[in-house]
């Protein structure tokens, strides 16, 4: 079940709450039990560095493009 991040506007409170996604914009009360929260827009941590995914692994081929797929004489 994904978990949502919210703000309480009272008291300044983030907490966290696991729901369906089908109520992911339902109201969320905080801990403290105010009503006036907003839901925070989550930001997803990925693996692994630049260079990793800046260029293709050699002898892969490249494609992609009209110039890179060899269609330009």
């Amino acid at each position: 079940m994904p978990r949502y991040e919210y703000r309480c506007r009272t008291c300044g409170d983030t907490f966290e709450m696991s729901r369906p996604m089908a109520e992911s914009s339902a109201p969320a009360s905080c801990p403290a039990g105010h009503d006036d929260t907003v839901k925070l827009l989550s930001t997803v941590a990925v693996g692994g560095t630049a260079a990793a995914s800046a260029a293709p692994a050699p002898g892969t081929g490249g494609g992609g493009g009209c110039c890179g797929g060899g269609c330009c004489g």
